[in-house]
């Protein structure tokens, strides 16, 4: 099975396995105090930032994986490091199944530094215990019109356009794109929106390690799959998000199937994170490998058991929405990192709204809902590396309209988390009541999601809470809606940390920050049954 979920067939190449691949996990980390209380220096401030907006703690999983003990590995006659992972403490190696086994007696200083070793062949792992991973589940604006072309079925039928019409295309939202080839994105007209504005960013090339994503030229998928989310032809094509920012990563590799690049996918989302992504689409899958040991088996689409699946679930801990292709296995089931929980698994459906009868099936092996929802798959529009408008198959595709939907949705209601956001779109579904193995909860309505946020809101109140002025000096004024009368206020700075609270009136409603440090501060306002979250600046 191609992992890059479309029609593409190779011919794959007579191969012998000499090495194994492995993970091999370390016990701890360096400074991991002191990067906690300092997290610029192992994050950028958009990170900080949206960590802080949605409640999510910094911990010791965002502190980097200590050098020396990489540099130690790689210093292992026959040992070769592929890639790293800080999120699960532990480095992707090739080498002999004797070699790879000594690495458990390596020390530093007298103590041991390795706390397992996870080979890609199960049947050579001796025990998972001790490992470094953690297995856990988990109003209006200027109304804008687009004449999509080519997209507007795959738009229309999301009712995305409802979004853009409201002006939320998406624009302040980071979506990283990991995949496995990005020619003609720094070059062509159809994401020259994109490049113009400032919003394509520096991305990277995980499996070749160079940092020029769009060099490698073999493979356009990711070319394709980026346009569903912000290509923008006028009056011919408009992605789901032509206003986001983006970022692409290449993790996979085309010239064959190997664990390997669950390990760059996870780094990649590792990256990702740091630099502050809020959407991840990955129209990858993975479960069978060219060497069969190192293969999945349905059980092991529980959302817990591969690695890339494990990767999913603590990218979703961090506060990312991830959005991945179910799969085009037909009748056959959903591959990882479809089966995480901490993913919105997207199937396919044709221009009616129908089933395709490639998109993979579910439940997970654990008897959960997927795919969650479905997008169109089946003849949609993309913009190949010339710049010319074509057609591809596949939850490839259905995948990336929905991630940009997701965006601009998300682009509305920035105070809702990813579970949150998550939650919305599924019962936004036309089959939420009656969820099947082959359409999960059905097509989503991003107008009747907005509308069902919205609608929470204004039962509550006329009009949401303001904060006046917005930056500020010294003294912020909280402006009550109509019917509100008392409220208790929440300030945090950016790193969750409570700098005080006031209990407040419609006439007394003023806070004084005078003696605030400059910077971003968080400010919740609770009132009984209801409770609100904005960004305050400090001049």
């Amino acid at each position: 099975m191609k992992k890059i979920l479309s029609w593409v067939f190779l011919l794959i190449p007579f191969v012998t396995f000499a090495q194994e691949d492995a993970w091999v996990f370390f016990t701890d980390k360096q400074n991991v105090a002191e990067s906690i209380a300092n997290p610029i220096s192992i994050l950028t401030q958009e990170a900080i930032d949206r960590k802080a907006m949605h409640g999510v703690a910094i911990d010791e999983r965002d502190v980097p994986v200590n050098e020396t003990y990489i540099t130690a590995i790689k210093e292992q006659a026959g040992i070769t490091v592929l890639a790293k992972s800080k999120w699960m403490n532990c480095v992707h190696v090739r080498g002999s199944e004797e070699a790879i086994q000594a690495l458990e007696d390596l020390q530093m200083e007298g103590e041991f530094f390795v706390s397992g070793i996870e080979f890609a062949d199960d049947s050579l792992t001796r025990s998972s215990e001790g490992f470094g991973f953690i297995k856990d589940d988990p109003v209006a604006q200027q109304r804008i019109e687009y004449t999509y072309g080519a997209t507007e079925n795959q738009v229309t039928m999301l009712n995305a356009d409802f979004l853009h019409q409201q002006d939320f295309t998406g624009d302040g939202i980071i979506v990283a794109v990991l995949d496995s080839g990005f020619p003609g994105i720094d070059t062509n007209a159809g994401f020259a929106r994109t490049r113009d504005n400032g919003r394509l960013l520096d991305g990277y090339d995980f499996v070749d390690r160079v940092d020029d994503e769009f060099a490698f030229a073999n493979s356009s998928h990711g070319t394709r799959t980026a346009s569903n989310i912000v290509g923008f032809i006028q009056d011919q094509f408009v992605g789901t998000a032509p206003d986001a920012f983006l970022y692409c990563f290449r993790t996979e590799d085309v010239n064959s199937e190997n664990p390997v690049e669950e390990s760059y996918w996870v780094e990649a989302a590792e990256r990702a994170d740091s630099l502050g992504v809020d959407v991840i689409n990955t129209s990858l899958g993975y479960r069978t490998y060219d060497n069969p040991a190192y293969s999945h088996t349905y059980e092991d689409m529980d959302g817990q058991t591969t690695f890339i699946s494990r990767g999913s679930n603590l990218a979703f801990e961090k506060g990312m929405l991830l959005v991945t292709s179910a799969g085009n296995s037909g009748t056959g089931m959903i591959s990882a990192p479809a089966d995480a929980p901490g993913v919105l698994t997207v199937g396919a459906v044709d221009s009616n709204g129908n089933y395709v009868n490639f998109s993979s099936i579910g439940p997970s092996s654990d008897g959960r809902i997927k795919p969650d929802v479905m997008a169109k798959g089946q003849s949609s529009a993309v913009i190949r590396p010339n710049g010319t408008i074509d057609t591809s198959n596949g939850t490839s595709f259905s995948s990336p309209i929905m991630a940009g939907a997701v965006a601009s949705f998300w682009q509305a209601y920035p105070e809702l988390t990813n579970a949150e956001v998550m939650q919305i779109v599924r019962e936004s579904a036309h089959l939420f009541n009656n969820p099947t193995a082959q359409m999960g909860y059905g097509i989503p309505n991003f107008e009747d999601a907005f509308n069902s946020v919205l609608s929470v809101e204004e039962s509550a109140f006329a009009k949401a809470y303001t904060l006046s002025p917005n930056p500020a000096n010294s003294i912020v004024q909280i402006q009550f809606p109509e019917g509100a009368s008392q409220a208790t206020v929440f300030v945090y700075d950016i790193l969750g940390k409570e700098v005080f609270q006031k209990d407040i009136t419609a006439t007394d409603n003023a806070l004084t920050i005078d003696r605030l440090t400059s910077g971003v501060y968080i400010v919740q306002i609770q009132e009984e049954g209801f409770s609100t979250t904005q960004k305050l600046i400090k001049n």
